[in-house]
């Protein structure tokens, strides 16, 4: 089978145990992309949430809430439903101790009949002997009939094993690491180990696209798939996303968030998409900046690559500035309504996007727009420690500068406002009184909008109006 084949069916299995972390997004998207590939490929939401101990409550409609926000629908599972029904392992355990039967019939799976206590006397023997613990080499000769309350075990035979890795290649390893793991837990509930083999044979799922941390358990992987009958399907292993330090794998302690909520403080879903597609794999030119319809035509496993992706924020947002200037005026106005300042509550939409437009090619997150427009819902304060901290303004004594704006303030008196007839009384103005650009424009932005950065001047004066133009410049004299 290839990635080509019509037939892909790929899935995403999480466990419901905490916010959805990066990682779990990119192998997400990369299944989903794969999906979305292939003319009648599908892409299945399975929730694994076997360890009740681990299991966070409310994280299965996290997860779920978490792919709805960056659109990866899903073809199959919860809420949707589907021909492999439930879609919650919780839910299919006489499904799991069906295919255990299977296994205690034919000899491969036996109840462990040790205690806790017992199994660590044997690992601690182990490392007396300067020995990997192996369970099989303890393996009960006459264990008890399996009643569900011990433990079962699988019944390895050890082997070496090679098998191809769409990311890895070309793999294999010794006899030495298959043992006998557990099944299905003395709880009734089955390992991830036993559980996603069965879930995948029976969803039909043909290729199965997860993190490096379960690569050392593929031999005995490999060695369940043989005794169950299995073929098996299509293997890819995501390397690890690393710390901004590139030298270590991501975590919370990194700074990694919630997809919801980088989402929240104003990232674009096109640019998380974007930027975690990014993350180990490319398309081998230096296109930077990929729409969701050209990740899916253009992504393919073989480009990802071998190493671990370091996480750098700051390409992200760039990246969101780049998708923030991409979208049209009335797109971009849609999303940004919980993102103003409080003062321009109840403004008309008419002036909103006025001042949107002014803006937009500053914006690196919609987050950014409560510090950069709240200047033209409200009156400034004014703050003379901006103007000592610009290099060219403290320069040049406060009352000159205050001249210099009275100055200002008799030209706008008499300037129609609009943008060109602002442009053309200010460059009037500074050859009427001789300044650079630097000292006279930085001191009537900084009068109308004390704010660090601002649009163009004559744009910005033209929007606030001018009443408010020329009463916030006497305050500023004022002042």
């Amino acid at each position: 089978m290839s990635e080509s084949d019509h037939s892909i069916r790929t899935r995403f299995a999480p466990s419901p145990t905490g916010f959805m972390h990066v990682g779990g997004v990119r192998t997400a998207l990369f299944a989903w992309f794969l999906a979305r590939k292939s003319p009648d490929g599908k892409f299945i939401l399975r929730i694994e949430d076997t360890d009740q101990k681990r299991e966070v409550e409310g994280s299965a409609d996290h997860i779920i809430r978490s792919l709805n926000a960056l659109n990866l629908n899903y073809d199959e599972g919860p809420q949707v439903g589907g021909p492999y029904a439930p879609y919650f392992q919780s839910k299919r355990l006489d499904i799991y101790r069906r295919w255990a039967r299977q296994l205690i019939d034919a000899g491969r799976a036996y109840a462990d009949p040790y205690t806790p206590e017992q199994l660590d006397q044997f690992r601690d023997q182990a490392k007396l002997n300067k020995q990997a613990f192996l369970y099989r080499n303890h393996r009960p000769e006459n264990p008890p009939a399996w009643d569900g309350s011990q433990p079962l075990r699988f019944k390895s035979e050890p082997k070496a094993y090679a098998w191809h890795d769409e990311v890895y290649g070309d793999l294999h390893s010794g006899p030495e690491v298959v043992d006998d793991f557990i099944l299905i837990k003395s709880d009734g509930f089955p390992t991830y180990n036993f559980a996603h083999i069965v879930d995948d044979a029976e969803m039909k799922v043909s290729h199965i696209i997860r993190g490096q941390e379960f690569l050392a358990s593929m031999p005995n992987y490999l060695n369940l798939y043989e005794a169950l009958g299995l073929e098996r399907p299509i293997f890819a292993t995501m390397p690890h996303i690393l710390a901004p330090s590139g030298t270590k794998k991501l975590s919370k302690r990194d700074g990694a968030k919630d997809v919801l909520d980088y989402l929240s403080e104003g990232y674009l879903q096109e640019a998380l998409v974007n930027f975690i597609a990014s993350l180990g794999w490319n398309d081998g030119t230096e296109q930077e900046v990929f729409s969701v319809e050209e990740l899916i035509a253009k992504f393919s496993l073989d480009r990802v690559g071998h190493s671990g992706a370091r996480f750098d924020e700051q390409r992200l947002l760039w990246l969101n500035g780049q998708w923030i200037r991409r979208l049209s005026l009335d797109d971009l106005y849609a999303r940004s309504a919980k993102f103003w300042p409080e003062t321009a509550t109840g403004v008309g939409d008419g002036y909103k996007k006025q001042v949107l437009a002014l803006v937009k090619d500053r914006l690196k997150t919609l987050g950014d727009l409560r510090s950069s427009t709240s200047y033209f819902f409200a009156t400034p304060e004014p703050d003379w420690g901006m103007v000592a901290d610009n290099k060219q303004l403290n320069r040049v004594n406060q009352a000159e500068l205050k001249r210099l704006l009275a100055q200002a303030s008799d030209a706008l008196q008499e300037s129609d406002f609009t943008p060109q007839a602002l442009q053309n009384t200010l460059d009037r103005l500074l050859q009427s009184t001789g300044q650079k650009p630097a000292i006279l424009f930085s001191m009537v932005r900084l009068a109308v909008s004390w704010a660090p950065f601002s649009p163009a001047l004559n744009d910005t004066l033209a929007t606030i109006g001018k009443a408010a133009t020329l009463e916030r410049i006497q305050t500023a004299i004022n002042s």
